[in-house]
């Protein structure tokens, strides 16, 4: 971490005596340590967005709202809150951004809802799965779902 020198003699460290938020800022009253000089810093927050790599190949912005839109269809008729939806999305999010990636997959966005859905409410994670996995045959899909099944028993 870069430290903040001091404009009057140069020393290499301050201590924040006052913090405040101004629109994309916060503004800090420094005090040096040296000189005891006071000084004024402005940090602006870094907002990057999070970016989707389609399967296409084509990149665009991290939609929110269009994921909760596909928990909503999955969960349709089940037993699963709005705000657990929401919570889901904000923990997906936040995994990626500690993560420092700025561009993920839909798939790997699609396997972290999978393990999300999986714990909230079986069905929804079968009707999720049967879109996003796209099972290419009959067979397939009722593998699946019998693999679930047994995972459901031994637990």
């Amino acid at each position: 971490m870069n430290k903040m020198r001091c404009p009057d003699c140069g020393f290499h460290d301050s201590r924040v005596i006052d913090s405040r938020p101004t629109d994309n800022k916060i503004r800090r009253r420094r005090e040096c340590l040296s000189c005891k000089g006071r000084f004024t810093t402005y940090e602006i927050v870094e907002n990057i967005p999070l970016m989707v790599i389609k399967n296409d190949g084509t990149i665009q912005p991290f939609d929110r709202q269009k994921l909760i839109d596909r928990l909503l269809r999955a969960t349709i008729k089940r037993p699963v809150k709005l705000e657990t939806l929401e919570n889901m999305v904000e923990d997906i999010v936040t995994e990626l951004k500690n993560k420092f990636q700025r561009e993920v997959t839909s798939e790997k966005i699609g396997e972290l809802v999978l393990r999300k859905l999986k714990d909230a409410d079986h069905v929804a994670y079968i009707r999720f799965a049967s879109v996003y996995r796209d099972f290419g045959d009959v067979d397939s899909f009722i593998n699946f779902i019998a693999e679930l099944s047994k995972e459901k028993d031994s637990e």
